[in-house]
């Protein structure tokens, strides 16, 4: 029997497998005075796909906001889910992310395919960046921060870092997400759920009780994430976390925003990363690039940021810029 609501599913579901087949990383629902206008985003750019009536945009967002497990009766504050589904054979991701605007709720799905995960080893374009990488990973303690702009692959690197710590290194790594974006094997994930009172400081304190070596969080987007994270690496464990910032100092200016203070960074940051992505000229495939500071980098940062200042050397750009020009002399 056809209802309502298999309809609603129908058109739903319909709706990510044409954002899959054109390759989208996103879904925007996005509110209009009588309508929703549909975007998909590819290659960091938004492209109109059509629009719903916003009686059955209402019912869709119910629909990806119930699969999520979220409120489908709050649209006045912000949410974040997600859920997972098999398309042809393939898993997917999907983040579902809410927010109260002016004619209506508007809305973002991200999806990521779960077996697209890039293993370490094929992560980095040069040993330098893998070795200097591995060699933080293997401490025992202290805060590792990647940061870049939304769709740079900070996801992609952390889980691939993630893995490469239980496959490789035999650590026993904990995840504290809001949401769980990819499953990954062998790793205990945690899910923050506020709507039920389960917090990051909930989730931190009930992690610690199961002794793990390393704690990747989600991302660092709020002064209380920032106190769990430091709080985190000053117990003596390892900590993988995002934050967004435009380059290596601005994660240290962000962190300091958000209630850190310049001690408690030269206490814990051993590693700071920022990548972009760029496409080969001939292939169109897609690849990281990386700036890294540790150590004496690291110091250099530190004592720019107690001077004031901002580092005046190579930036991330630059390298993007260099790795392009070497891409279009490949075959």
């Amino acid at each position: 029997m056809v209802t309502e609501e298999n309809i609603i599913e129908l058109k739903s579901i319909q709706l990510l497998e044409k954002a899959i087949e054109y390759g989208a990383s996103d879904i925007h629902f996005f509110p209009q005075t009588d309508c929703y206008t549909i975007y998909f985003q590819k290659s960091g750019e938004l492209h109109e796909m059509t629009q719903y009536p916003r009686a059955l945009s209402s019912r869709m967002i119910s629909y990806f906001k119930f699969m999520s497990e979220l409120d489908i009766t709050e649209t006045r504050k912000p949410q974040s889910g997600s859920f997972f589904k098999a398309f042809e054979g393939a898993q997917y991701s999907f983040r579902v992310s809410t927010m109260p605007a002016m004619y209506k709720e508007s809305v973002v799905v991200r999806i990521q395919k779960e077996d697209a995960v890039i293993s370490f080893e094929h992560l980095f374009l040069e040993d330098k960046w893998r070795e200097q990488m591995e060699r933080v990973l293997r401490l025992k303690q202290g805060l590792i921060v990647i940061t870049g702009p939304t769709g740079c692959g900070k996801t992609t690197t952390m889980y691939a870092c993630t893995s490469h710590c239980v496959q490789k290194l035999n650590r026993h790594v904990i995840t504290l997400e809001d949401p769980v974006e990819r499953e990954v094997e062998n790793v205990l994930q945690v899910q923050v759920n506020e709507r039920f009172g389960f917090t990051y400081d909930a989730g931190l304190k009930a992690i610690l009780r199961h002794s793990p070596d390393v704690i990747m969080l989600g991302e660092i987007r709020d002064r209380h994430a920032a106190e769990t994270a430091v709080r985190a690496a000053l117990s003596g464990h390892l900590v993988l976390t995002t934050v967004h910032s435009k380059d290596l100092i601005g994660v240290l200016y962000r962190l300091i925003d958000l209630g850190v203070t310049r001690d408690q960074l030269e206490q814990t940051i051993v590693a700071i990363l920022t990548q972009r992505l760029i496409d080969h000229p001939a292939t169109k495939n897609r690849y990281a690039v990386f700036q890294m500071a540790t150590a004496e980098a690291l110091d250099r940062l530190f004592a720019l940021v107690k001077a004031g200042e901002r580092d005046d050397a190579e930036t991330i750009e630059d390298v993007v810029r260099r790795y392009t020009n070497e891409a279009r002399s490949l075959p």
